[in-house]
């Protein structure tokens, strides 16, 4: 039995409670082989999420979803990038939308949808701020594979690639939490990047908290300077079943919160995006409905 602490991280000493949120859904499956993802921002809102953050005192703001062509009407360009024009266009849409919610003060919430819109996310926000957010990558995955390496061709499986060579994120402040399923050309990549990256066996040798301290001493670098992206496929299928691509040996549930608890009590996160859940493949909404706690823990609720 892997052992968990509980206390949140004190690295960052003082919480700043948020006080505006914008949510803006991305219903996006273009990325992923798998159907289904597209419903996860609608499965989040019906777990009560803007009730839920109304209840800790934040003002919220439901901008609706993007409008994104489904497969059958779209065009797959390359196999080696699946429908990448159509995907870029939705996150330039994306990024122009994150942009003038921080140039207008809130906070943006994003909901997907697969985890290709990450690029458009990450795009925005170093366009509102001047410079790319130090990044807490969540995910089973290292979706840093590129159009050559990927050997599905999905999109979703590329968008770390694509924020480090075309949004200017940092490797030395970028750090993956959860990994336990990586192809052997991202292993490389990963590697001659200098990427941290939290591994679950990391994970079960180190324990939540010390992970979390350590990652945020690597990404953190002021006021609101940390861009969570959120695979909930990072946590473990037993308490998260419905994701698109589901690995076990996963993130906890407490281990899930005491990494949102630590970022929000560092007072460093700026931005928040929530990909891959898949009702078709859920249980009575479970997944989202831990969705919806996580984003709570990451926005300043305590128990006390």
């Amino acid at each position: 039995m892997r052992q968990v602490l509980t206390q949140p991280a004190e690295l960052f000493p003082g919480r700043k409670r948020v006080a505006k949120v914008e949510v803006i859904g991305v219903p996006m499956d273009l990325g992923a082989d798998r159907r289904g993802v597209d419903m996860g921002p609608s499965a989040i809102r019906y777990a009560r999420l803007k009730e839920s953050l109304e209840r800790l005192g934040i003002e919220v703001t439901d901008r609706g979803n993007l409008r994104v062509p489904v497969p059958e009407s779209a065009t797959q360009a390359e196999q080696n990038a699946k429908y990448y024009p159509i995907i870029k266009a939705v996150c330039d849409e994306l990024a122009e939308i994150v942009e003038g919610v921080i140039a207008g003060g809130a906070f943006p919430l994003v909901l997907g949808g697969d985890h290709s819109i990450a690029m458009g996310t990450i795009a925005g926000i170093a366009r509102a701020r001047g410079s790319a957010p130090g990044v807490i990558w969540v995910d089973a995955h290292g979706d840093i594979n590129t159009p050559l390496t990927s050997p599905s061709g999905n999109v979703h499986g590329m968008p770390v690639h694509f924020a480090l060579q075309e949004h200017a994120v940092d490797p030395a402040r970028m750090v993956f939490i959860g990994l336990r399923d990586v192809d052997d050309g991202e292993k490389r990549v990963i590697r001659e990047l200098g990427v941290r990256a939290f591994t679950m066996a990391d994970i079960d040798r180190l324990g939540m908290s010390r992970v979390v301290d350590e990652a945020l001493a690597i990404v953190a670098n002021g006021e609101n300077s940390v861009h969570i992206s959120f695979d909930m496929d990072g946590v473990d299928p037993q308490e998260a079943p419905g994701v698109g691509t589901p690995v076990r040996g996963g993130i906890t549930y407490r281990e899930a919160h005491l990494l949102m608890e630590g970022v929000a009590a560092s007072g460093t996160l700026g931005s928040l995006e929530i990909t891959e859940i898949n009702p078709i493949l859920d249980r009575e909404n479970q997944t989202a409905i831990l969705a919806v706690e996580l984003i709570l823990s990451a926005l300043g609720k305590t128990t006390l």
